[in-house]
Formats: structure tokens, C-alpha cells, sequence
């Protein structure tokens, strides 16, 4: 089985507001998959749905081949992007409890937290109080209460909110790690810079409906627009730069390169290729840069969602 949660045309409403429409997802096993959407999109309902939180008002998910049922707590960690440690608990003590109501026993939370508290360094926190520690410290703590059961399925809801890059770096590699030792990862986040870095997959919800789904190269692919950065070095630069616009449809650029190059995009059409445009510019000085403008994945949610708001 290559998918290890399988959510079917899951409907879900409050009132006469429907926050999810007929959304089906395949979230591949072993993979990081990114959850998107603007706020309200319906992301929310939809993960409190998987945890169990709320029931959906029609449709089926199952989580590895069974529909999904009680038993199937012990299978998900979970991160809320609103952290529910409690304040005035000791660190360690409150990871204990946390690490027991998962199924551990004592013994075993205590082996799986010294490992994780000394991976991190932060053993010394252990008897400080939750309300003691910054945001990105308290992060660190819940972080940890998540992933330590070593769960099949994990969600996490914005898990870099609180963290300096330092420390965004470091839960983006554990993130990785988890998912290279076999954990399925559901990504919900804003942050689009994270969802190139970490995402193989990824769904974006907009208005209650999922817009747009699968690998993220291959929706990278689809979005494509054929437009190459180029930057050259000439002692002619507007010549040369009228030479290219009476040959390709030639626009501004926004990236910046350490010399005086004259740059700029340049789309192809149809039936032109990337060697046309080396043929022309490699006549008139030093190509210092070539390379398709590859959509990233803020291109590919901006434009999704601007389309989907015009329907």
C-alpha cells in the first residue's frame, strides 16, 4: 500500500458554512506532505478531523488501510500551531505525563526523553518550568512530546512559529530524519520557503475545496512559463538588449548578479528553444548567467489561488 492516509470526498460544516467540500487527499507513506491554503481555506478542519478531534459530516478516511477509529491515537503525533503545554509544570515532569498518555511506559519515556533532551541540549531545562522558557524553548519541549511515541503519521501545524533560523534549521532536519526512518509527515504552513525545502507532495485548499494536488516538481512542471534569467556582460547593453527584443519577448528582471551585467527574462514561445537564445547572446558578449525561472511553490500558491478567486 503506497499511501498510508487515504481521505475520501470528507465534507464538513458548521451551520450553513461549509469549511470542507468534498475533499479527498492520498498522503504517500514515508513522505513529507505539504497541507496549503490561505486562512480559512479549510486546513484546520480538516487536521482536527484526522485527529479525531471532530467527525466529518460525510466521507471516510483511513489511516494504513483501516478506517480510521480510537485506536488509531497512539498512530499520529501531533504539533498545534497553538501549544498546549502547561505553564506552571516542570519541563520534565510534564514530557513524562505527556510520554504516558501516549502508550510508554515509564521507563521507556524516560530512556526516549533523555535521548532527545541531550540531541537538542537542553537536559539542563529539566527541571525549569514551562513558563520559565522563551517560545522558541517551550517549541523545542513540544517538539519533542510529539515524535517521541514514534508515531506513523505526524502533523505539524506551523512547526517553525517561535524558532530563530538556527533553530528552524535544526526541526527542519529532524523533520527529515523522521521522515528518511519511515514516519508519514503532513506539513501545514505558510512559510513557503519550508514547503521547497522539505515538501515532496503537497494539496492547496482554497474556499473549502482542494484546488490543486500531487508531487510538487510535477505541479512545478505544469506551472512553467518557458522564461529563462539571463545576464550578460557588454560594453553595448541597450544594442544588445534591442537585438533580444526584436527576437524574444523580453521583460525587467529581479535577481541581481555581482557585476555590471545587462539582465533579463526572456520567455520563449512555442517554437523556440533555450539554444535560440544562446545562439543570440553568446554572439554579443559574456553569458554570466542562464537558467529557467523554475516557478517556486509561493508562484505556484499566489497564482492558484488569484485563478480560483476569479471563478
Amino acid at each position: 500500500m503506497n499511501h498510508l492516509l487515504e481521505i475520501n470526498n470528507v465534507v464538513k460544516t458548521y451551520g450553513d458554512y461549509t469549511a470542507l467540500n468534498k475533499v479527498s487527499l492520498q498522503i504517500p507513506r514515508g513522505s513529507v506532505f505539504g497541507l496549503l491554503g490561505p486562512n480559512g481555506a479549510g486546513k484546520t478542519s480538516l487536521i482536527r478531523i484526522i485527529n479525531q478531534i471532530t467527525m466529518p459530516d460525510s466521507g471516510t478516511v483511513f489511516l494504513d488501510g483501516e478506517p480510521l477509529s480510537p485506536k488509531h491515537i497512539a498512530d499520529i503525533g501531533y504539533l498545534p500551531e497553538e501549544r498546549g503545554l502547561y505553564k506552571s509544570m516542570k519541563v520534565g515532569e510534564q514530557a513524562l505525563y505527556l510520554a504516558q498518555l501516549k502508550g510508554l511506559s515509564k521507563e521507556e519515556a524516560k530512556k526516549r526523553l533523555k535521548y532527545w533532551f541531550e540531541k537538542f541540549d537542553i537536559a539542563s531545562w529539566w527541571d525549569k518550568k514551562i513558563e520559565e522558557l522563551s517560545k522558541g524553548m517551550a517549541q523545542k519541549v513540544q517538539f519533542i512530546v510529539t515524535v517521541m511515541h514514534q508515531p506513523k503519521l505526524l502533523i505539524f501545524d506551523e512547526p517553525f512559529s517561535g524558532f530563530d533560523p538556527i533553530n528552524a534549521h535544526l526541526i527542519a532536519k529532524e523533520i527529515l530524519q523522521l521522515r528518511d526512518e519511515g514516519a508519514t509527515i503532513i506539513f501545514s504552513t505558510h512559510r513557503m520557503e519550508s514547503v521547497e525545502e522539505l515538501c515532496d507532495d503537497i494539496a492547496l485548499i482554497h474556499k473549502s475545496n482542494k484546488i490543486l494536488d500531487g508531487k510538487l516538481i510535477d505541479i512545478k512542471r505544469k506551472f512553467r512559463t518557458n522564461t529563462f534569467e539571463i545576464g550578460i556582460t557588454t560594453e553595448h547593453k541597450e544594442q544588445v538588449l534591442q537585438l533580444m527584443k526584436e527576437k524574444f519577448e523580453v521583460s525587467p528582471a529581479d535577481f541581481t548578479l555581482f557585476g555590471d551585467e545587462l539582465i533579463c527574462n526572456v520567455k520563449l514561445s512555442n517554437n523556440q528553444s533555450s539554444n535560440d537564445v544562446l545562439s543570440v547572446v553568446s554572439k554579443q558578449g559574456e553569458v554570466r548567467h542562464f537558467v529557467e525561472k523554475i516557478p517556486s511553490a509561493n508562484d505556484i500558491f499566489i497564482e492558484a489561488v488569484s485563478k480560483n478567486n476569479s471563478l
